[in-house]
């Protein structure tokens, strides 16, 4: 480490303070993470205020630099204030340390590769070391801070409320979240309280580590994207939201799943995140999504030199140079992706265009590669080369390929808006089956005499502001084919169209129309009450109608006005030709409701019709309801003929000799389970069973722990890691010659192709081993060595594989769980327990029921009994098969005196 120098000091100008766990954590993880950890793991207690403890499996810090770890200004990761141009770390200030040594307890454990042990080093509140001792700990570092802001008071308080807590661990996993994405090989797990709240294994990439982080729902609707540009240097890559999906599944109300990155550095970006916003909520009518965040991964990678993250203290926010350059590398990425925003930046999309429009053929004359993957499926790439501008040759074949998605939108574009003015002349004079075959007839004329001649060729600035296409002679640009209504009807025939659409049709106003009061009819009749309509009600429905006509982009409030002023200016004979007009309305619906009284007989119409009928008579007509109600019963009363009877004899032997048959089969039969549940004890988690004639009381997390232990024993398989220099295997570190002996008899896979033989025997590579044999002429020539181990499990080693071979040659161990080590098989006690954690406090009768039968099934009369030997049972009391057994529980207070 070297310290740096007074005028870096001072163009960086921005001091380190820790406000906040998170700030703590923020700047421990990116040391480690500088310091190439594969594993962190991250402990926190009262959220962080009482310890917070990082390891990880980095490189260490060396002997030399351990007295000016944390003094300020001291780092190694950059030289001078020039270095920034080239950065590659995280961090570059040399304060993380020294600013949380200020405000807490600070000690670090470290190890080299090149040292044997790691020792202790405890820090003052200036950085400096007061004292050091010998430490357990593997290679890498643990930072712990302990009593956080222990002098400052006033900030600790600020943590007094649960809720203040309970917001810092959620800011703290989210940023664990964001680490775990950016860094998919990065394998991490965050720990409160002794209780695991999150963790990520290593994955392979991108998706995967989203997979793990996110889940399967939501990364099911993100599309993979790329893009890349030369000059300046900008690459775009991440996994955007499906255009179209969801917006329920594919966005958020907080930021807390929009991931931006710059140089793998997690930021807020704020003119990043409104071109991302826009873009999103474009595609969803109204603002439905407006106010929504999209679940994204984006990674903008450019060159160091041209961004700064000396702007913060805690490095969110970043200065870019070429701002407007990346944002329009964005708007290009999110338009080919979601189409053109109306309103959107002009320059965006001519950039798009001179990217996106060369062909395949072109691109490869000029040194461009423009890759597209089908987005409803792969997503997509593109990537463009310096000074490409070259435009797109007029195509208008579908089937033809193109290389964008730009040519794609253009030519699905201009099947539909290829049309001129004199097409849509034709329209009005010809019928509409004439006039579509000849516009589709000059479509066609128009597009071939655009493909035969060389005609300037088409960007998408220009197609965009519809100028793109002309028309051969007038040089014009193409209009849109424009639908002509029909000529107006006669006022009488308009008239008798609507009194016809009014007899079919149900119309209602529940504002302009009055209803008449209710009658018998109304209250029991199956249909929707109607009353007649007034004359003023079918004057305004026709001006409403006419209105519309006249002016169609007139709103309802304008008409409704317009309405009530012609009735108002209405003359006296169109006022009595209303007044006829509602009458005579008022008269069709009164013959449409039933009589008063009993009706003639008719032709008898369906059954269903009949019955409408009957719930349609009015109240009023009192006997011809009792006619109908008293009628229907006898209707539904069947006579019914006398069964047929006949007595049997009946004898009690012969029931005597069933019922021993009887019982004689169930004693064959399968025996029913020997514990019943009861009932739940929701204040202990635990339930009542009756195994017998004894009431138990069943704790159903130690079974399951004992039955996920007996599992992981039998099935889990230890994953073993290559080792850098392999472990040779003689006869002395064995044990003996028949230790040898007993490991070359394994199973063995076929010879490779150098002839060495890879052991496969489900005893050694479930407990984390993969050996090697290189055959000789004789035992003595023979070579095995240990490839790989398991490094899950802390100082497994050669002891464990000759505990494996024991187990095999005394013990006979012929399965997996036979052959365990014992630290194996405290490894897998563990994660069964760590495992039993995670099950759900409210089981469900159904699942202890299952878990009661896996327990008969799996586990022995003798295991009843959890890893750490508690017992499953709890023994309550005994049921009382006779009357004298009950009296004798009741206590001695209730029990009469002799």
């Amino acid at each position: 480490m070297n310290q740096l120098p007074r005028d870096t000091v001072r163009l960086l100008s921005s001091s380190q303070v820790i406000t906040s766990v998170l700030s703590v954590l923020k700047e421990l993880l990116e040391n480690s993470l500088d310091a190439g950890a594969s594993s962190i793991d991250v402990k926190l207690e009262n959220y962080g205020l009482d310890r917070i403890e990082v390891r990880d499996n980095g490189q260490g810090i060396k002997t030399a630099d351990t007295p000016v770890m944390a003094v300020r200004h001291y780092t190694s990761k950059i030289c001078c204030h020039d270095d920034l141009e080239r950065l590659e770390t995280y961090g570059f200030r040399g304060e993380a340390l020294g600013s949380v040594c200020a405000v807490a307890e600070v000690a670090v454990t470290t190890k080299t590769v090149e040292e044997d042990i790691s020792v202790q080093y405890m820090l003052n509140s200036t950085g400096e070391i007061v004292s050091q001792k010998p430490s357990h700990l593997g290679q890498g570092t643990t930072v712990c801070v302990l009593k956080l802001f222990k002098n400052l008071p006033v900030r600790r308080q600020f943590y007094s409320s649960s809720k203040k807590c309970k917001e810092e661990l959620k800011k703290v996993q989210d940023l664990l979240i964001a680490y775990a994405i950016i860094k998919p090989d990065l394998r991490i797990t965050l720990v409160h309280n002794k209780v695991v709240v999150w963790q990520k294994s290593k994955v392979a990439d991108h998706r995967s580590a989203l997979l793990a982080t996110l889940g399967p729902g939501a990364v099911a609707n993100l599309l993979p994207c790329h893009y890349h540009q030369e000059q300046p240097e900008i690459s775009l890559e991440g996994f955007l939201p499906k255009p179209g999906a969801d917006y329920s599944s594919t966005s958020s109300c907080s930021p807390d799943k929009t991931f931006l990155f710059v140089n793998n550095r997690p930021v807020h970006h704020k003119d990043v995140m409104k071109l991302l916003r826009q873009h999103y909520a474009a595609q969803y009518p109204g603002d439905s999504a407006s106010n929504r965040y999209p679940t994204l991964l984006l990674k903008m990678t450019v060159s160091p030199s041209s961004v700064d993250v000396n702007l913060t203290p805690d490095k969110t926010q970043v200065l870019l140079v070429n701002k407007e350059a990346v944002l329009t590398a964005v708007e290009a990425l999110l338009v080919s992706l979601y189409g053109f925003k109306p309103g959107g930046d002009p320059s965006a999309e001519k950039q798009l265009g001179r990217e996106m429009s060369p062909s395949l053929d072109d691109a490869s004359s000029k040194d461009m590669d423009v890759g597209v993957t089908n987005h409803n499926d792969h997503g997509i790439a593109l990537s463009t080369a310096k000074g490409s501008d070259a435009s797109l040759p007029p195509q208008t074949s579908n089937s033809s390929s193109s290389s964008s998605v730009a040519e794609d939108w253009i030519v699905n574009q201009s099947s539909f808006s290829l049309y001129d003015d004199e097409a849509a002349q034709s329209c009005t004079q010809t019928t509409e089956t004439d006039s579509a075959n000849k516009s589709s007839e000059r479509l066609e004329d128009n597009v071939g005499s655009v493909t035969e001649t060389n005609q300037p060729q088409i960007s998408a600035e220009d197609w965009s502001r519809g100028t793109a296409l002309t028309d051969p002679v007038s040089r014009e640009p193409l209009q849109p084919v424009k639908i002509h209504q029909p000529s107006k009807l006669n006022h009488s025939h308009s008239n008798e169209l609507k009194s016809n659409c009014s007899s079919n049709k149900k119309m209602f106003n529940s504002i302009m129309e009055k209803r008449d009061a209710l009658t018998a009819y109304d209250l029991i009749s199956s249909r929707a009450v109607r009353a007649p309509l007034s004359s003023a009600t079918l004057l305004e429905k026709e001006a409403r109608a006419e209105v519309l006509r006249e002016e169609p982009t007139a709103g309802l409030q304008d008409v409704s006005v317009t309405a009530q002023e012609r009735w108002k200016n209405l003359r006296e004979d169109d006022h009595k030709k209303s007044e006829e007009k509602a009458k005579h309305h008022q008269d069709q619906r009164s013959k449409l409701a039933p009589a008063e009284g009993p009706r003639d007989p008719s032709p008898a119409p369906p059954r269903s019709h009949v019955r409408s009928l009957k719930r349609k008579a009015p109240l009023s007509n009192q006997q011809l309801l009792d006619e109908l109600f008293s009628a229907q019963p006898q209707r539904k009363m069947k006579t019914s003929a006398a069964r047929p009877s006949q007595p049997l004899p009946c004898s009690v032997a012969a029931l005597r000799l069933r019922l021993q048959r009887l019982s004689s089969r169930r004693s064959a039969a399968p025996r029913a389970p020997p514990h019943r549940l009861v009932n739940r004890l929701a204040s202990q988690n635990a339930w009542v069973i009756l195994c017998g004639q004894r009431l138990m009381l069943l704790n159903p997390f130690r079974v399951e722990e004992a039955l996920l232990f007996k599992r992981l024993l039998e099935n889990n398989i230890l994953p073993a890691e290559s080792l850098q220099n392999p472990i040779q295997l003689t006869d002395g570190n064995l044990g003996g010659a028949e230790y040898t002996d007993a490991l070359c008899n394994m199973e063995k896979r076929s010879p490779e192709l150098d002839g060495r033989l890879l052991f496969s025997d489900p005893r050694l590579v479930a407990n984390g081993f993969k050996i090697k044999l290189t055959p000789g002429l004789t035992s003595a020539d023979r070579h095995l060595e240990v490839t790989a181990m398991a490094d899950c499990v802390p100082f497994l080693g050669v002891d464990d594989l000759r505990e494996i071979l024991t187990a095999v040659l005394h013990r006979k161990a012929g399965t997996v769980q036979e052959s365990r080590p014992l630290k194996v098989t405290n490894y897998l006690q563990g994660e069964a327990v760590r495992l039993a954690r995670q099950v759900t406090t409210n089981l469900s009768r159904e699942d202890v029921e299952e878990m009661l039968v896996r327990m008969e099934q799996q586990l022995g009369e003798n295991s009843r009994s959890c890893i750490h030997g508690r017992p499953f049972l709890q023994h309550l009391s005994d049921v009382p098969v006779t009357e004298q057994e009950a009296q004798a529980l009741l206590t001695p207070e209730l029990q009469t005196p002799s």
